[in-house]
């Protein structure tokens, strides 16, 4: 059956009578203010454990073309519990799915239908990792490698690149550390080479890079009207948001927030210079373009299957969009799905994009 829905918090405040004495007016006035309900907790998420019953969103912006990503965690898993009501909704151009486990490329009618071109990314190890880009736009050449990476069996499953006639389109399922972070090694490997590469396409054409990402990119730093508060006011409170839950608590012990995998995220936003003599300030390439529009939201797009972390909030900001930093202003929406989980242990998140590919 399927989950009750929550009931409003909402209280209702019953009418006062026309009083013409003043402080009778205050009196009830007063009254009225404590019983009106709370601002709402702009970090507040949903909490459900299944797909809604119901999946509608708002029709998306004239001129735009609009590019989902989401980690499945296994495809044939995710279509058993609703998979296909989502992509109704969603409706995307260009659909990534990340961690699809797939052995081999599936046959799928919901899917070849939506999709003239689809592009699969297979793990040499059965029923791990894998990559897909579905698409209704045909690109110019499609790569599945990441030049100069020693180990092919590392990368195969985890990275597709479409090239358009205008951008690059990159769609990644980023190693994990592993647990007590035995594969950090690997990691380490692949963001190196993955940045030399992110950062050469660049050169040639913008880049639009998403999918799981398997990192939470780090703390924001305080907003510059928060940073006047704080100094001209003296106000003390704490102004740092960060990309999961109790952060302190995972810092350099919990694969995907540790110093070496967000130093290297960070370094493809704003590359460091190349040199301690280098006395100009990094500028930077690529946007985190989620983070960018949210500068202040804790909102997740992982919620681990176990230790009831969906219904707690305990959570993990995982895939968002990256793109180069000369096309953001082309970016109408972008937004995580907070409300479609359990169909996999992930939110998808979706981008609008003014222009052509």
């Amino acid at each position: 059956m399927p989950p009750k829905r929550a009931s409003s918090s909402k209280r209702k405040i019953p009418e006062s009578d026309h009083d013409s004495d003043s402080e009778g007016s205050k009196l009830k006035t007063t009254k009225k203010a404590k019983l009106q309900s709370p601002v709402p907790d702009p970090d507040a998420q949903p909490t459900n454990t299944v797909l809604p019953v119901q999946i509608r969103f708002a029709p998306r912006i004239p001129g735009t073309l609009r590019f989902s990503a989401w980690n499945v965690c296994g495809l044939a898993t995710s279509q058993k519990k609703g998979f296909k009501f989502y992509l109704e909704a969603e409706d995307p151009d260009i659909l990534v799915l990340t961690e699809t486990k797939m052995n081999n490329e599936p046959v799928d009618p919901l899917l070849s239908s939506r999709y003239p071109h689809r592009y699969w990314s297979i793990s040499e190890k059965k029923g791990y990792s894998g990559t897909a880009v579905l698409s209704n736009h045909e690109p110019l050449s499609v790569d599945k490698t990441i030049p100069g990476h020693p180990e092919p069996s590392i990368v195969k499953g985890r990275i597709i690149t479409l090239e358009f006639e205008n951008h690059y389109f990159i769609a990644t399922y980023v190693p994990n550390a592993g647990t007590n972070l035995k594969t950090l090694d690997v990691k380490n490997e692949w963001n190196k080479h993955f940045t030399t590469y992110i950062r050469e396409l660049d050169k040639k054409k913008p880049v639009i890079w998403t999918g799981d990402l398997n990192v939470a990119p780090t703390e924001i730093g305080t907003q510059p009207f928060v940073l006047v508060l704080v100094l001209v006011l003296g106000l003390a409170f704490d102004v740092t948001f960060t990309d999961l839950s109790n952060a302190k608590k995972n810092w350099n012990k919990t694969p995907g927030y540790t110093e070496a995998e967000t130093t290297a995220f960070r370094n493809i936003l704003r590359p460091q210079p190349e040199s301690e003599d280098d006395s100009e300030s990094p500028s930077e390439q690529f946007v985190d373009v989620w983070r960018d529009l949210h500068p202040n939201l804790r909102h997740y797009t992982y919620f681990s299957y176990r230790f009831s972390c969906r219904t707690k909030g305990l959570g993990w900001r995982l895939d968002t969009f990256v793109l180069s930093k000369r096309i953001t202003e082309k970016v109408k929406m972008c937004e995580i799905r907070s409300d479609i989980y359990g169909a996999s242990d992930h939110c998808p998140i979706t981008m609008e994009y003014e222009g052509t590919l």
